[in-house]
């Protein structure tokens, strides 16, 4: 199947009839992306997006398929068969010899198997079959020349696919993310807890667990690095933690909730009161400065120099957000179960009063330093200087839930959905531009017509 180009109407008319306040209509002066391409090639769920270089990226899915795509063109360069079930984890992993760099793809699949693929020829380089379970997240390490796989057991593996060492898991739902630290120690999230690991020299064989962090009440759904010193960590019940990596400690700890506010009659309530889900912190991204959680069909902007909350919306998705990107200090992405992709900014505006379509009300605990120290206390939004986060584009497209994307910049930005379909987003103007540039160009190299 061929991709295809096309311009779209923007103005979203399904969300208009549920939240009126969030329909930004056909006009978006700040949503760049007037032109798509249509990506087809897998046949079922499309979960994850990975960037093999400044004009590739690698998708990959529960139909086991790893599809490698052209983000200039659209073009598929190549097809990547051999896992027989869904694909649970894909990473990037660089050698470096004299002369050149060269980029290769790890897999994790649920047939307990785990593969090297070389995205420029598709063969599949090396593979690991028969593993005790299937794993859930990988980790690359170059400096360290080695690369780790998480689930039921923590493992090492050098570059050539040689088990270096493993460390059992005792959680009973197995290890869900892993991060460096600095100083060559690894944070592995495993239900509730955090724990911290490091192997020293190329000849040890033992992934040592130096601590382990257990101030999470729920369980840990997202980790993420934040810089050199700092790393986060939320849960399942909107618990938003900022460590310290060195130190290894708590610095801050909010608990982010939606509740139903008490201006609504019950049948209200109960129409539109939030499912357990919806209170959970399904993604964080940071630039550094800001961290930016999913938190149900909502988003929180946290500041880290701060510590508080910059700016929020509490219904910023019909549906929960299953992917954010922070674009800059003031501009910000997410993507939702309800099929679309949006761009919001953050505006130094008052903020309103939420619409009465929601039909709920937010409130937050702040700066609990200890889990010890007593139930956190609830306070309603009066926090001086919080800032509004204002839609500017709203990306239709996906006829489901757009798992995750990823941008290329001024090239475009690529989703993909359980719809089946990568859709590859440009700016209509630009592209419009560089195909007359090559037309003249050709007509110029033909001597005219």
């Amino acid at each position: 199947l061929h991709p295809s180009y096309c311009t779209y109407d923007k103005k979203p008319q399904h969300i208009a009839n549920i939240f009126p306040v969030l329909c930004i209509g056909e006009e978006q002066p700040k949503n760049c992306f007037t032109e798509l391409q249509v990506l087809k090639g897998h046949f079922d769920i499309v979960r994850f997006l990975v960037q093999i270089d400044d004009f590739r990226c690698a998708s990959a899915g529960d139909d086991g398929l790893v599809l490698v795509w052209n983000v200039e063109t659209g073009e598929r360069l190549q097809e990547l068969r051999g896992h027989s079930q869904q694909i649970t984890a894909i990473t990037t992993i660089t050698c470096k010899n004299e002369v050149t760099l060269n980029t290769s793809l790890i897999t994790a699949s649920s047939d307990r198997s785990l593969s090297l693929w070389d995205p420029d020829t598709g063969n599949r380089v090396q593979t690991i079959s028969d593993l005790h379970s299937s794993v859930k997240c990988l980790l690359v390490l170059e400096r360290l020349c080695v690369w780790l796989s998480g689930g039921e057991e923590l493992c090492v593996w050098n570059r050539d696919f040689q088990l270096q060492c493993q460390r059992p898991n005792h959680s009973d739902t197995g290890i869900t993310a892993l991060i460096e630290l600095p100083k060559n120690y690894i944070a592995a999230a495993m239900d509730k807890k955090i724990s911290k690991s490091t192997k020293y020299g190329a000849d040890e064989q033992i992934m040592a667990e130096i601590r382990c962090l257990s101030d999470h009440q729920d369980q840990i759904r997202a980790l993420i690095n934040v810089n050199d010193g700092f790393f986060a960590s939320g849960s399942h019940m909107g618990e938003l933690i900022l460590w310290n990596a060195t130190e290894w400690n708590l610095l801050a700890y909010e608990h982010i909730l939606w509740e139903e506010s008490q201006a609504y009659n019950q049948t209200e309530i109960r129409m539109g009161a939030p499912k357990p889900s919806e209170m959970s912190i399904q993604h964080l991204t940071t630039n550094g400065n800001l961290i930016l959680a999913a938190v149900g069909s909502g988003l929180y902007v946290y500041s880290i120099q701060t510590r508080s909350v910059v700016a929020y919306r509490k219904v910023a998705h019909d549906s929960n957000v299953l992917h954010t990107m922070l674009l800059s200090d003031s501009e910000l992405m997410s993507c939702s179960e309800d099929g679309s992709v949006r761009m919001w900014e953050i505006q130094d505006l008052p903020l309103p009063a939420e619409p009465a379509s929601s039909g709920f009300f937010g409130m937050w605990s702040f700066g609990r330093s200890n889990k010890q120290s007593g139930p956190p206390s609830k306070k309603v939004i009066d926090i001086p200087n919080i800032r509004m986060l204002e839609l500017t584009g709203d990306l239709i497209g996906h006829s489901g839930a757009v798992q995750m994307f990823v941008s290329f910049k001024e090239k475009g930005l690529v989703t993909c959905s359980a719809d089946h379909l990568l859709i590859l987003w440009k700016n209509g103007e630009r592209q419009s531009r560089l195909r007359s540039l090559a037309l003249f160009q050709k007509l110029e190299e033909r001597g005219g017509l």
